[in-house]
């Protein structure tokens, strides 16, 4: 913000200011939310203490936060600008000959950039805690859940080889993962592509290492052929073991950073990485969206005090970033069901809330 003058660097202040108060009370109501929703879920069905709920409630609320974050822009925004409005220090700058654009622009900017330090940092650290809320919940309920199929499927592959993988459970270790009652089902492609079955190995355990698998007490059959036993049988692999892990978690779980190896590595093995794909262009997109909230919260909060009016054009401006929410959610749907492009789907609530917060300056402001 050194190359902003004073004016700017002012409401670029109390427009920081604002965020925060309004991060501070949605994370308040998302805390309380969540520790409610975790008691019903989680409380009424294992013994648990509030400590371990409150525990499981502090991993979740990061990347619960981080969703509603545009609100955060939205809110503190209109805060920020209504303050300055109803001190009349609007009127004073504009007095003194200074365009809403010039501490506008400088507002979103800062918004801009803070989307990018929120995609760069705060979502690897809501991403893993999210996955660690996810193990964690898992270990809580595994005596309710005991009886629940617990199959693994996992595929990798590459230009000449497809396999399949069924595990009946899995080990999480330090650098490795470990499948038990493991099933493997190995397909050569041929010259035209098209996978073809060649054999099926059958292993007590499999350990997955950096570049290859580590199989255990193996039965190999392939087609018509006899069935081979071995004590141990390395086979080769594109995977990782957090890749692997990576394979049977959610798109909100996987870090900004890693969500180009994970789509990468999904259509690889033959699956769709959509899923992947949208949440990654979302993840782009949320600096844009946080400069359009900016925007938005400056066209419904400049409005003249003495002209009235001011308190209903803030509140058709909360509602309208509501609308944007859903309409977020929508298109998210909508490209998860491949109706639209996940392109069009991860950018259009950004560019439509930016194109509506400009149109709208420009109609009520004269330069």
């Amino acid at each position: 913000m050194t190359g902003f003058g004073r004016v700017e660097r002012y409401v670029i202040g109390q427009m920081l200011l604002g965020v925060i108060a309004a991060l501070a009370v949605i994370t308040a109501v998302v805390v309380l939310i969540q520790f409610v929703e975790l008691s019903s879920q989680v409380g009424t069905r294992v013994e648990v203490s509030a400590v371990s709920i409150f525990e499981l409630t502090l991993l979740r609320v990061p990347s619960l936060v981080q969703i509603l974050l545009p609100f955060c822009f939205l809110g503190g925004g209109m805060i920020a600008f209504v303050g300055l409005n109803r001190r009349s220090e609007l009127v004073a700058m504009r007095a003194a000959g200074v365009s809403a654009w010039r501490f506008i622009l400088p507002s979103a900017i800062c918004a801009l950039l803070l989307g990018v330090l929120c995609v760069g940092a705060l979502n690897p650290m809501a991403a893993n805690l999210n996955a660690r809320f996810e193990v964690r919940r898992e270990q809580v309920m595994e005596n309710y859940l005991g009886d629940q199929p617990r199959d693994i499927w996992l595929r990798q592959g590459d230009e000449t080889t497809q396999i399949v993988i069924h595990a009946r459970d899995r080990d999480s270790r330090q650098g490795a993962v470990t499948f038990r009652g493991v099933s493997l089902f190995i397909y050569e492609k041929n010259d035209r592509g098209i996978p073809a079955f060649r054999r099926r190995l059958e292993a007590s355990e499999a350990t997955l290492l950096q570049g290859f698998w580590s199989l255990k007490n193996v039965r190999e059959a392939t087609a018509g052929a006899s069935s081979m036993r071995s004590e141990t049988l390395t086979l080769k692999s594109t995977l990782d073991a957090e890749a692997a892990m990576e394979s049977l978690a959610s798109p909100e779980t996987i870090p900004f950073w890693r969500l180009p190896t994970a789509i990468r590595l999904t259509e690889q093995a033959g699956f769709s990485g959509s899923g992947y794909e949208l949440r990654f262009q979302q993840l782009l997109a949320t600096p844009l969206l946080f400069a359009a909230m900016t925007v938005l919260a400056a066209a419904f909060s400049l409005r003249l005090t003495r002209l009235g009016g001011l308190a209903g054009i803030a509140g058709v401006g909360v509602a309208l970033g509501f609308v944007m929410f859903f309409f977020n959610q929508f298109a998210g749907a909508l490209a998860r069901a491949d109706i639209v492009p996940l392109f069009a789907a991860a950018w259009a609530p950004a560019v439509v809330a930016l194109l509506s917060g400009i149109t709208l300056l420009c109609y009520t402001e004269d330069g």
